[in-house]
């Protein structure tokens, strides 16, 4: 078994999830604190279940069909029943906590830490019948327990150093609760949420009870000026509002470690086993001594060491008992802190599995933490000290975790968790240990070499720098290919254990960018470093094809991965012209290490590279990309295609394939018809009959409606299965269709890529030339493809273009500042890159600390080559150029701009985006504040607006394959109209992407989502709400606040907030979205006239109609610049806005912008559509009431106040009718069909995606 580190120190603590314990066994969970929390979650205040499902248990897995594919071995049954067990602890009434058998002792540990009643308590055990517990037991082989059990907690255990430790950590983060400082940092994978904020807290069974009914409540529903439509105002700090928790009450000044540790041996032979230092908020200053019984007060002093009880010593088990006794501001403000705690939606509490950085965070002070600057001093830099063993083998756990059985779903679903859960401890591990190396804390494991030139190791991590230290590259592209190499290398990986081949094992890869540097972290190979490269490789080259080995076993696993990731089996020359066979690019390496296991890395050239940007001499390149242009020389010759543009051709070929062949069928039919009963090619008479029938056959088979491209798809099945009762005119359609698409094979589709294609330095045998032809005129092709069916249906966005640019340079620029300019040179970089201040100065760090004569002769540890103070002299006008100079070198295109205010102007750009683009591009953290940035007499930015710099991290994502495969069977079922089988097969998704992931990941985001869609269609307003709100919470956590997924989420559950009579929340809520959607995008996108019609219909149904009217009129204008004045978008936009004329009685203008919609339906849909019948009634409805309206102002106009007038209605629209108009902009349409509840399409979701990912968005 794996042994993880101690929750405290983890990525996330294990006992966090019920879906964690059943496998890997770490170090009791009492470490946990408040990072984690059980799905044993009664107990988590007002929230029943971290799960997403009203009825489902925790971790059992119902019987359900995984799929279509009847698989008989798949339909296994995890039903382990849930049961209730009674929890009797000291000094709090008994509770009823329901398991699950496959859960762990330590999970009710775990819930008990986390219970407001016993959260001061983490030394303690559980007994059943007076036998204590272990921790690590799963429930279900405990003897006696069962239904009605009583555990009790007995009198607590005595505590040791490590547990004392625990316990300290525990309080502290039980403090520290609702302090959003570690999320700010990015620290212990602690991301941030505002949803409460929008909801004045939480949407479930409080928020039912806070608005119930629907009567019109008296609403405040004017906008922050900001939002409304045509603002130019984008304010920053609206980002991140201020939340009334995170002021939370004081309870201690001070609680730190005493400098008196650790105990003098004669203090620990009478039990001490650490001291404490307390200021309280009363400003009593205490020591404290935690003892094998508790703790107590000392008589010590800051000065004096003294460590007597003090008179009274307040002995207590729990440091917060103690500090109850003498400090009464702790007890009441504790007391209040832990209700407020347990008050806080679950996912907002859970850490992520992947850190998430803020690029923006308010200033805060620097508070006092003992956790933290233990954790900075051990753990963080070189060991890890509560393990045992110390350092973590991690080659050994991603390779132990692969190896586990897989056979069914059960042992699956342990596998995937093992695997997922090693992974993000690697990548977190890789991450610290990458900033580490970067920041000059590690030592080179070759010291004596050029700075560049130097590789690390650190907690079992091998880490190199980006750099083409050996000329390796030369070929290629020097250090702008060694740059690129990491990230194709980590992609290799990515597919390969995708592809999750027995037997073949890949590294631990992670690639990290921080302070301009790149950085691959990798797990490494038993025996590597005590042997020269030359020996380890047995296949592959190592040196670019000039040397080339190749090994059976090695060709046998890479064979398997051939089809999947079409790679073609090949023979290259080596140096002595001998032939040797791949199943890969030569760069693959493959290296039997000490453990027996077969790794291959080097995976840079898994795809096949992209003609467009590696001109070959002597080659012609297809019309299409000549026309455009191409191809171009490039800075590297690394350039290859994107896994989803190879699947993508190969789909396009296999439909061409289909069509061709069928054409092919359809011919031949149509010459037997002509020439009926006579004997082709030759054939004997037994044949012919044979031949015919199967004819016949499939002739009467095309009369029953079965298309060309089915028969095509059954003959190409049926000569694959080889039984010889294919008529050679058939095999021979096949064969040609085969030949035309560039298959390799002539009886099936089989397009296969040869990587090694148009590879410097690789030659070929004179036997395979034909093949090699065929392979260059594929790899041309698919080049063409991407330009002229891929390419076409992409958008640039110039801002991308001009922040990859700045970020291209920002690299570069940021590799010659020392450690103490940071601050300075990067204010300066961004008022160079975004201020209107032409001419800003930088300023040098004034080193007073060291004497100008020491200064020039300290050594300089700069891994770049640039002069310390070189970016100093940068200037705006110099930037762009760069900027532009880089846009046009790279990406080919030319940008019509001198600086930042010239890019807005003629791009129509916002500065405050470019920002956030930047930010997170490089990792750079900014104090939230507004920024003025066309200010011409003062720089935008100073070195304080600089708070932090942040790693990019690049990694794999290991997937849960059998949820994702439930998820898309839901999906397929959804789409069919079966919403009740659907929901059902999305909910066992849900429960099995929980097993494998933990409660938090984005997978997870895209099942609540849909669900809630779900739920909705069905009538279930309230699950809805539920599920959208852990939808929202989650991809806020773990995408980032403003994250196009997470506005898009906010639009979803503001819609169900107005179904469910929560009106201002709902609007609250497309407020916020609006916002996001500013700072992210400006008002000029696509999406936004979907959102502006959300605002506009709510508001409208809230009687706010000049508000109202300000927002539907701007989706009108945005929906014609985008799908033009004729589109179907844009009528439904008229009629929106004609309701709202109408519910003002301005029925002219409402009769104006009906007929404009009246005439699209005509024209777009015919006289006969049921639109075009609705808006036609609609006008003559709109007519009648104008012609009643006139009437009346006439009878006024000549009979004066003794007019007899009609009372005309005017009426506010009803819910009803808002909310249905509300569901037709959001895609959301009901249409009964036969055999089924309803069809639903979402269109602007997108049901059929399998991500879930917007369109525009």
């Amino acid at each position: 078994m794996l042994q993880t580190h101690p929750a405290g120190y983890d990525t996330y603590s294990l006992p966090a999830f019920a879906a964690w314990g059943r496998w890997i066994r770490v170090v009791p969970c009492s470490q946990a604190g408040d990072k984690g929390i059980s799905s044993l979650s009664q107990q988590l205040g007002p929230h029943e279940s971290l799960k997403g499902e009203k009825d489902a248990r925790q971790n059992g897995h119902e019987e359900t069909d995984p799929g279509e594919d009847g698989n008989d071995q798949e339909v296994i049954v995890i039903q382990d029943t849930g049961f209730t067990v009674k929890i009797c602890a000291p000094g709090i009434e008994p509770f009823s906590l329901q398991v699950s058998p496959q859960e762990m002792v330590q999970e009710i540990h775990q819930v008990l830490m986390d219970r407001e009643d016993t959260c001061h308590r983490t030394c303690f055990s559980l007994q059943l019948d007076g036998n204590v517990l272990d921790n690590f037991a799963e429930l279900k082989t405990i003897e006696g327990l069962q239904e009605g059990s009583l555990l009790k907690v007995p009198f607590p255990l005595p505590y040791t150093v490590r547990e004392a430790r625990i316990h300290v950590r525990h309080i502290r983060d039980l403090l520290k609760s609702l302090d959003p400082s570690d999320a700010f940092n990015g620290v212990d994978c602690n991301s941030l949420s505002f949803l409460s904020v929008f909801t004045e807290g939480d949407l479930g069974d409080s928020g039912k009870r806070k608005k119930k009914g629907t009567e019109m409540e008296q609403i405040d529903c004017t906008p922050p000026e900001h939002i409304l439509p045509g603002s130019k105002e984008r304010p920053l700090c609206a980002l991140q509002p201020q939340n009334r928790d995170w002021k939370p009450l004081q309870c201690l000044k001070v609680l730190t470690m005493s400098g008196w540790n650790p105990p003098p041996g004669n203090r620990k032979m009478h039990g001490d086993l650490m001291y404490l230092y307390v200021i309280t908020v009363e400003d009593r200053h205490v020591s404290i001594t935690a003892s094998t019984r508790g703790f107590y007060l000392n008589q010590s002093t800051a000065y004096s060491f003294n460590p007597k009880p003090a008179n009274p010593s307040f002995l207590s088990h729990s440091l917060v008992e103690l500090l109850n006794q003498i400090s009464p501001t702790f007890k009441k403000n504790f007391s209040a802190l832990q209700k407020k705690r347990v008050q806080r939606h679950p996912f907002e509490r859970i850490a992520t599995p992947f850190q998430v950085y803020s690029w923006t965070a308010p200033q805060a002070e620097h508070a006092m933490d003992c956790v933290r600057a233990e954790d900075a001093y051990t753990s963080r830099l070189g060991y890890e000290e509560h393990i045992p063993g110390q350092t973590r083998d991690w080659n050994e756990e991603l390779q132990t975790t692969r190896e586990l059985p897989r056979k069914n779903l059960p042992e699956r679903l342990l596998r995937e968790r093992a695997i997922f859960k090693v992974h993000s401890d690697f990548t977190a591990a890789a991450t610290r240990g990458a900033m580490a190396v970067i920041d000059g804390n590690v030592m080179a494991i070759n010291p004596s070499e050029e700075t560049k030139m130097q590789m690390f190791i650190w907690n079992n991590i091998f880490f190199s720098l980006g750099f083409d230290v050996r000329d390796h590259y030369k070929d290629f592209g020097g250090d702008v290919a060694a740059y690129v190499a990491p990230t194709n290398d980590l992609n290799g990986v990515r597919t390969y254990n995708a592809v999750d081949v027995e037997g073949l094992y890949t590294l631990g890869t992670v690639v990290v960018d921080y302070r301009g540097y790149r950085v691959t972290a990798q797990s490494i190979i038993p025996g590597i470093l005590e042997r020269e490269q030359e020996q380890s490789v047995i296949y592959g080259s190592i040196d670019f094809g000039k040397t080339v080995v190749s090994h059976p076993k090695y060709l046998e696993l890479l064979e398997k991965t051939s089809r999947p990731l079409k790679i073609q089996k090949h023979k290259v020359l080596n140096d002595k012209n001998e032939e040797v066979e791949l199943c890969s690019s030569v760069e693959c390496k493959g290296i039997i290490g000490n453990d027996g296991r077969h790794y291959i890395l080097d995976l840079l050239r898994t795809f096949p590279p992209d003609l467009n940007f590696l001109p070959v001499e002597g080659e012609e390149m297809p019309e299409e990309c000549k026309k455009m242009g191409f191809p171009k020389q490039h800075r590297h010759k690394l350039c290859c295609l994107r896994q989803e543009l190879v699947d993508a051709f190969v789909e396009h070929r296999y439909l061409l394939f289909m069509k061709l062949a069928a054409l092919q069928l359809m011919q031949q039919k149509a010459n037997k018809q002509e020439s009926s009963g006579a004997l082709e090619n030759g054939a004997s008479p037994e044949n012919g009959t044979a031949d015919s029938e199967k004819s016949e056959s499939e002739d009467g088979k095309i009369d029953d409606n079965v298309t060309g491209l089915d028969q095509v798809k059954e003959l190409a099945e049926t000569i694959a299965s080889d039984d010889g009762t294919v008529d050679p005119k058939s095999r021979e359609v096949i064969r040609n269709a085969c030949k035309a698409v560039g298959s390799i094979s002539d009886t099936s589709f089989d397009i296969r890529f040869n990587p090694d294609i148009f590879s410097p330095g690789v030659r070929f045998p004179e036997s395979s030339k034909e093949e090699v032809q065929d392979q260059k005129q594929l790899l041309k092709d698919a080049a063409a493809f991407l330009l002229s069916c891929q390419i076409p249906g992409l958008k640039i966005g110039i801002s991308e273009l001009i922040t990859r640019s700045a970020k291209h340079i920002f690299k570069t620029y940021l590799q010659g500042v020392e450690l103490s300019g940071l601050s300075a040179a990067i204010s300066h970089f961004l008022n160079c890159f975004l201020s209107s201040f032409p001419n800003p100065i930088a300023h040098l760090p004034a080193d007073e600390l060291v004497s100008k004569k020491k200064n020039k002769k300290r050594k300089n540890r700069n891994l770049g080559n640039a002069d310390n103070t070189a970016w100093a002299s940068m200037t705006p006008q110099e930037l762009w150029k760069n900027i532009c100079s880089e846009a046009k070198n790279y990406f080919d295109f030319s940008l019509e701009c001198e600086n930042a205010d010239q890019a807005a102007e003629v791009y129509n750009l916002q500065k405050i985006t470019l920002l956030r683009e930047i930010s997170l591009k490089t990792g750079v953290q900014i104090l939230l504040k507004e920024y003025n940035f066309d200010n011409r007499h003062k720089p935008t930015f100073t070195e304080e607006d600089i708070l932090n710099i942040f790693p990019v991290v690049k990694h794999v994502n290991p997937k849960a394959s059998d949820a994702f495969h439930f998820f898309q069977s839901g999906q397929a079922k959804v789409q069919q109209g079966f919403l009740k089988e659907g929901c059902e097969l999305i909910n066992e998704a849900l429960n099995l992407f929980n097993n494998v992931y933990g409660a938090m990941h984005v997978e997870i985001c895209a099942c609540l989502r849909l669900l809630a869609r779900l739920n909705y269609i069905m009538g279930d307003y309230s699950e809805a709400l539920s599920n959208q709100q852990k939808a929202v919470l989650m991809s806020e956590r773990v995408l980032g606040i403003e994250h196009p997924n997470t506005i898009q989420e906010y639009m979803h559950l503001a819609l169900y907030c107005f179904a469910n009579s929560q009106l201002s929340t709902a609007l609250n809520l497309l407020y916020r979205a609006r916002y996001l959607m500013l700072l992210v995008f400006g008002e000029d996108h696509p999406e936004m006239a979907l959102l502006d019609n959300n605002i506009g219909l709510v508001l409208h149904g809230v009687m706010e109609y000049d508000l109202s009217l300000r927002f539907l009129e701007n989706a009108l204008a945005i929906s014609s610049k985008y799908h033009g004045s004729k589109s179907l978008k844009v009528a439904l936009s008229h009629h929106l806005v004609a309701r709202v004329y109408e519910s003002k009685a301005e029925f002219r203008s409402a009769l104006q912008h009906e007929k404009e919609g009246y005439t699209i339906y005509k024209n777009q849909l015919g006289e006969h559509h049921e639109k075009t019948k609705e808006s036609s009634e609609y006008l003559k409805y709109l007519t009648q009431q104008a012609v009643a309206l006139q009437r009346t102002m006439n009878e006024i106009y000549k009979n004066g106040s003794n007019a007899n007038i009609m009372p005309l209605k005017f009426t506010a629209p009803s819910m009803a009718s808002v909310l249905e108009q509300l569901n037709i902009i959001n895609g959301i349409l009901f249409i009964p069909l036969r055999n089924c509840h309803f069809c639903i399409k979402t269109a602007s979701e997108g049901a059929g995606s399998s991500e879930g990912t917007p369109e525009h968005l």
